[in-house]
């Protein structure tokens, strides 16, 4: 085929200057399978350049373009993108018909043929060029001249012209209609929620329309040789058959299978020389395109046509199965196949599925949107999800419709439920690329945002603060918590992020507040415990009570009676949490939180709390009251409160000395880690460091066996950081809680930042919100000067983060460039963290 390159395009041929970066990945990818030899109808491609041009007014030579298809051309138009992930406006087919092509192919193939394709294109030419409502043109109408007479004067009632007869005209008004359409506003939000940079360009390809229709056998499918679920070989697909049963075009009962089946016919059986064609290619564009890839063909009279070839849509499981597989074949390296899976589609592996063995009441079925399951307090508005999660309380988002505003929002919910939208929805698409659960189109529900309602369609009404379950998996929503399964995790899954722990050069550890946090860490193969928050243990409602008992005591002694209480609670949970450890470190902070948030705010509340205690109503109020503060936040916690009522980490230090003798006698070495928090001078560590070294030597002496630990700091204020070389004189470690460390960088509270957080984003006041991004030139400037300082005065000082920042690609590629030692990040985020870690040496060895 000879070349034919102009200035605003180019044929396809096996020799012609096309890029990725400058054409999009369909039009590179024809261009190879056109250098492998399959059949592909010609094709031109136009280049981003190209493509801005017209959005902006600049039509190419339209009649050029056309005249390499010959006199009568017909073709369809697609888009090319450099990444097909980010999607691009849907492709137009069977542009050039019009009368005079109708009324020959009526001749050559048949009316119904004929008709089926004019209707298609005027639905198709009136919904996304014209923008007509495409209510206006029935889908399933009969493909008869009348209906063909009904639509041309459809379009001519609506646009007040005729329907265009002339294919340049029909081509420019598609080319200028899809590239205007990549450059909106919502296109731009939704390819960016995929990873697409703001700068993202559009190629596209026009090519020779292959029809898949005429005598003999004809039709149109796509193939693919893996089960897009497992990743198991398996030939999965559909094709349409004009010849089998009725016309392919007008009704689907043309649809037979692609292997020989018991159920009917076959393709392999009606035309096994193109089924072995078909196979061939598949093997070998797995073979050169280093891929297991979908093709899309069409047969015309038994002659096979490929017209695309496209990477085969997987999910999270079948990802990495395909890696491994074709790692195993020497097709790809380890280094390829690690490199192939982004760290967030693991997410998909990870989350929680409802326990199906136990009954439970659901209120509706609508689209599940994206997998997992999740139990969350109601909330009707991102602010209050953002608020939420800042406070570490589990949520499920419900709207009518989601929309970029409610992005953060998405972030920061277990779950989302909109009564709205399909598969393609914003909510669903921004679900699944955060790995949240989500079902969506649940009409049978009525979400009242102002009202702070959902009403199901029995007249149930849930209320905010109500929990419910959802699953993303089944697309059911359930009333109240239901039970869980953790996820099953195969042999691929721990083969591939083996692979990464052979690469990864920081460490990974979980935030693990619980026994049962920590057994998922575990799991996860965590290197250990980077923040285990001890406050978190005592809101067991048999724990809460004690907790409340020690904060009304009004004395020393029924302080320490109180404490006494909860010291073997807390000792058992730190048991619980050495074993499963294993021997691997676990960080332990002492209390951090106010007293205040122990205790109820609301009236009813306040009267089971008098009738538990025993004590006026009035005494409580007056103690609640006494404990509030205009700003708790900066107020009487973390080693402030440790220095007011040291009797409380006394108790919590000797419930992690005495943990950790019981469980090495087991015979596994416990050495803890103890963390203080909320740190801004040093005398604050050395007389915490004071009382914890008595403690050490008091239970040293009591069970006659030494005691050994490592102390740290928590650098969450500015202050911690700047002197953080004086501090590295008094520990071991700095671990950087970057969330409470943004909050005081910025002045923003966590809690209300999300009410106007969106527009700063959009004005460009802030890059990104940076409680979900670490912010480098702020809160990074002062984790490197925190870094330098303190091991400028303690060469082996151990540096980690332990904030949510901790399981964010980004974020760990600064700690790693730091030179930190470890991140520390939530259990579902380990696995994720734990190939992002891998695939940043990957590179940075690569750039070496």
């Amino acid at each position: 085929m000879k070349l034919a390159t102009f200035k605003d395009f180019t044929t396809i041929t096996s020799t012609a200057s096309l890029l990725v970066a400058q054409h999009g990945g369909r039009a590179k990818c024809l261009q190879r399978l056109v250098r492998m030899g399959l059949p592909v109808p010609r094709t031109v491609a136009l280049s981003f350049e190209a493509v801005t041009g017209i959005s902006a007014g600049r039509m190419p030579d339209v009649a050029r373009l056309l005249s390499t298809f010959g006199t009568t051309p017909l073709v369809s138009v697609r888009p090319s993108s450099e990444d097909p992930d980010w999607g691009g406006p849907g492709a137009v087919l069977n542009i050039g018909m019009n009368n005079a092509r109708h009324a020959a192919m009526i001749d050559s193939h048949g009316a119904a043929a004929a008709n089926a394709l004019y209707l298609r294109f005027i639905r198709t030419y009136a919904v996304q060029v014209a923008h007509l409502d495409d209510a206006l043109f029935d889908p399933a109408a009969d493909p008869s001249a009348d209906s063909v007479a009904t639509a041309l004067r459809g379009f001519e009632a609506e646009t007040e012209q005729p329907f265009p007869q002339n294919p340049e005209v029909q081509l420019a008004g598609v080319l200028r209609s899809m590239a205007r359409a990549w450059f909106s506003t919502s296109a731009r939000l939704l390819r960016q929620a995929r990873g697409a940079p703001v700068e993202a360009g559009l190629g596209l390809v026009v090519q020779e329309m292959a029809l898949g229709v005429g005598p003999d056998e004809s039709g149109s499918g796509v193939m693919q040789f893996v089960n897009p679920q497992t990743g198991q070989p398996k030939i999965t697909g559909r094709y349409l058959s004009q010849s089998q049963g009725r016309d392919a075009l007008t009704d689907r009962a043309g649809a037979i299978y692609l292997t020989r089946d018991p159920r009917g016919p076959s393709l392999e059986q009606v035309c096994p020389e193109v089924f072995d064609q078909l196979v061939g290619y598949g093997d070998l564009c797995r073979q050169r395109l280093r891929d297991e890839m979908q093709l899309e063909f069409t047969i015309q009279a038994g002659q096979l046509s490929i017209l695309d070839a496209v990477k085969v849509q997987r999910s999270a499981a079948a990802s990495v199965r395909i890696v491994i597989a074709l790692c195993q074949d020497g097709i790809i390296s380890r280094t390829d196949a690690l490199l192939r899976v982004a760290p967030r589609a693991l997410s998909e592996l990870l989350h929680p599925q409802v326990d199906p063995t136990v009954p439970g009441i659901i209120v509706t079925r609508a689209i599940a949107a994206s997998p997992g399951a999740a139990v969350g307090t109601l909330v009707f508005s991102s602010t209050r999800a953002q608020a939420m999660a800042a406070h570490g309380e589990t949520c499920i988002l419900a709207k009518r419709e989601t929309t970029p505003d409610d992005v953060r929002g998405m972030h920061a919910a277990a779950g989302i439920l909109t009564e709205r939208g399909g598969m393609s929805s914003h909510a669903a698409v921004i679900a699944r690329g955060l790995g949240v659960p989500c079902v969506v189109g649940a009409s049978e529900l009525r979400i009242d945002r102002r009202a702070g309602t959902i009403e199901s369609a029995s007249g149930h009404i849930f209320r905010e603060g109500d929990v419910i379950t959802l699953d993303g998996s089944s697309g059911a929503v359930l009333a109240g918590a239901m039970p869980m399964l953790h996820p099953a995790l195969d042999e691929s899954f721990e083969t591939f992020l083996s692979w990464a722990d052979d690469v990864r050069d920081i460490g990974i550890r979980v935030n693990a507040d619980t026994p049962e946090d920590a057994q998922i860490g575990h799991r996860f193969a965590a290197d250990g415990i980077g923040l285990c928050r001890t406050e978190h243990m005592f809101f067991a409602e048999e724990r809460l009570t004690v907790m409340r008992e020690m904060i009304f005591a009004d004395t020393p002694t029924d302080r320490d009676a109180a404490l006494a209480r909860l010291l073997p609670m807390q000792r058992t949970d730190f048991k619980r949490i050495f074993r499963i450890m294993a021997g691997k470190p676990v960080c332990i902070r002492l209390f951090d939180p106010p007293l205040h948030e122990f205790l109820p705010h609301d009236r009813e509340g306040i009267l089971e709390l008098a009738e538990a205690l025993s004590r006026p109503v009035s005494d409580v109020q007056r103690r609640i009251d006494a404990l509030a503060e205009f700003n708790p936040m900066l107020g009487l916690r973390g080693v402030r409160l440790g220095l007011t009522l040291p009797e409380i980490y006394d108790m919590q230090a000797r419930a992690i000395f005495e943990a950790a003798l019981e469980v090495s006698e087991d015979g596994a070495t416990v050495v803890p880690e103890i963390m203080i928090p909320l740190v801004s001078a040093c005398r604050e560590v050395e007389i915490v460091k004071g009382r914890i070294d008595a403690i050490a030597a008091a239970v040293q002496a009591e069970r006659g066996a030494p005691v050994t630990y490592r102390l740290g700091v928590m650098v969450e204020t500015p202050r911690a950081a700047l002197i953080a070389g004086k501090l590295a004189a008094h520990c071991s470690f700095l671990s950087f809680g970057t969330n409470d460390l943004t909050q005081m960088t910025y002045g923003l509270s966590r809690d209300d930042a999300g009410r106007f957080m969106g527009s700063y984003v959009r004005q460009g006041v802030f890059s990104e919100d940076p409680f979900h991004v670490l912010d480098r030139d702020g809160v990074g400037e002062l984790l490197l000067i925190g870094a330098q300082r303190g091991r400028s005065a303690r060469p082996d000082l151990a540096l980690s983060i332990c904030g949510e920042h901790g399981g964010n690609s980004d974020s760990i590629a600064f700690c790693r460039d730091a030179g930190f030692d470890y991140v520390s990040c939530s259990p579902f985020r380990v696995p994720q963290a734990r190939l992002a870690t891998a695939q940043l040496a990957l590179i940075s060895a690569h750039r070496d």
